[in-house]
């Protein structure tokens, strides 16, 4: 410690700013940007609590494509499609447009890739956006593409829908 109180002023001080920005204690250290994560814009409450939706949406989205890729059995409450009706921008109209829409926000803070939207749409659709089952629309991780033997028809995906 004497030999740190032997140096010249502006060297302590140096040095002890240094170790403060270091340190976390200086004015120096900028906190990271929180994502902007918009209200809904339709709809009163979300299927879920918001803190359960915030840790577990993937999960939900990921059962929800399985029951109805797997088991043809689609229902309203956890589809993508209400996601996106609901938590449009206003302004982009989109949930994956601009860097301040809802899935993107988040995701760009987390870095974490959004790959929903290579075959979903990002804006509210009409009836049309539910595709039916075929194997050109198939998710990469169906069970009967996956346990196949031989090419998937169009017809054996149809048949799961059934």
């Amino acid at each position: 410690m004497a030999s740190f109180l032997r140096r010249p002023r502006a060297l302590r001080v140096a040095c002890m700013t240094g170790w403060l920005i270091f340190a976390g204690l200086g004015s120096a250290q900028a906190e990271a940007p929180k994502p902007v994560i918009q209200k809904a814009v339709k709809g009163e409450q979300c299927v879920e609590d918001t803190d359960y939706m915030r840790k577990n949406h993937m999960k939900v989205l990921d059962h929800h494509r399985d029951k109805t890729v797997i088991e043809g059995i689609r229902t309203k409450k956890y589809s993508l499609k209400e996601c996106i009706n609901c938590h449009a921008s206003e302004k982009s109209g989109s949930v994956a447009k601009a860097k301040d829409d809802f899935c993107v926000s988040c995701h760009s803070f987390a870095a974490v890739k959004i790959d929903c939207f290579e075959c979903h749409s990002t804006k509210p659709q009409g009836s049309m956006a539910m595709h039916p089952l075929n194997a050109d629309t198939a998710h990469y991780k169906h069970k009967l593409a996956a346990q196949a033997k031989r090419p998937v028809s169009v017809e054996d995906m149809a048949g799961v829908a059934r």
